[in-house]
């Protein structure tokens, strides 16, 4: 049994059904079990609980071979950051740990380091997360995704929709910084695989697409899909910055000053030679995630 936390959220889904179309029985760990229907429908067995709520993670882990943790969130108070992603994961460890998990698998982000780790409250509790699991003694694997594109969540139906609806494309600073996106099934597929493949364990894998481009060629991309002439143009961070604070008051900020940080201070890359090689696992094209999406 495979104990998946965030199974509800843009990229659980496609993880639970990748170990699903494994065969793998999997349990999901949901806040909500209304949300949970399609779960349901795949065969999995659905446990409501919180990862804030530490009996409930101890209940939910009884029994599992595997864990797989993918709750984060990417607005909120320093102590929200804290209780849900720092707390939460070390409750989980902790779990895991009596129950004798055989594997811990744990989602991270491109871009965490220790280099990185006190530019935002984002970036500490990933680090934090990710120093639960490797001082835990439980055999792991960490993986940081750059951006993950997906048709139907994540961040890349909000740039289609600016760029088909509107004339002029804002984009944010000098639009120069590089980012590598990664399409949502293949990341579904790294994590599937990830639960019991040998060269893969305690190691962390970072993982992008096989494109690397700056923010204006994304844009420049997707309105060449989309058979549209945008003019482009870019807005000073400092000029947004006060809009940012605003919108961190709503329960999902488009935008928080967090990310303009990130957005300003860090190329989203890396070098997927490592992760292709223990995992024999291809990526999309930027060109044809965006086919997909368009």
């Amino acid at each position: 049994m495979i104990l998946v936390t965030g199974g509800t959220g843009f990229v659980g889904p496609k993880v639970v059904h990748a170990l699903r179309a494994e065969g793998r029985d999997v349990r999901c760990l949901v806040r909500d079990p209304r949300r949970a229907d399609t779960l349901k429908a795949w065969g999995c067995e659905v446990m409501q609980g919180d990862v804030t709520d530490a009996p409930s993670l101890t209940r939910a882990v009884a029994g599992c071979d595997a864990v797989v943790h993918l709750v984060a969130i990417i607005a909120g108070r320093r102590s929200d950051f804290e209780r849900v992603m720092t707390r939460g994961t070390q409750d989980l460890v902790a779990a895991a740990q009596e129950a004798a998990v055989g594997r811990f698998v744990l989602m991270s982000a491109l871009g965490v380091r220790e280099e990185t780790k006190s530019l935002t409250l984002y970036y500490r509790a990933k680090w934090e997360m990710e120093l639960a699991v490797k001082d835990s003694g439980l055999e792991h694997v960490i993986f940081r995704p750059s951006f993950i594109f997906g048709r139907d969540g994540g961040v890349l139906p909000i740039f289609f929709r600016q760029v088909r609806w509107s004339p002029v494309t804002p984009v944010i600073g000098d639009g120069e910084r590089r980012i590598q996106p990664i399409w949502v099934d293949d990341v579904a597929s790294y994590f599937a695989k990830s639960v019991d493949l040998p060269a893969a364990a305690n190691r962390t894998f970072e993982l992008g697409g096989p494109d690397q481009v700056t923010w204006n060629e994304l844009y420049a991309r997707i309105a060449k899909v989309l058979g549209k002439r945008r003019l482009r143009v870019n807005i000073p961070t400092v000029l947004i910055r006060p809009g940012a604070a605003v919108a961190e008051l709503l329960p999902r900020p488009l935008i928080t000053r967090d990310q303009l940080t990130m957005l300003e201070e860090v190329d989203v890359v890396c070098d997927m030679a490592p992760a292709l090689d223990a995992f024999g696992i291809g990526v999309l094209s930027l060109d044809e995630q965006l086919r997909r999406a368009a």
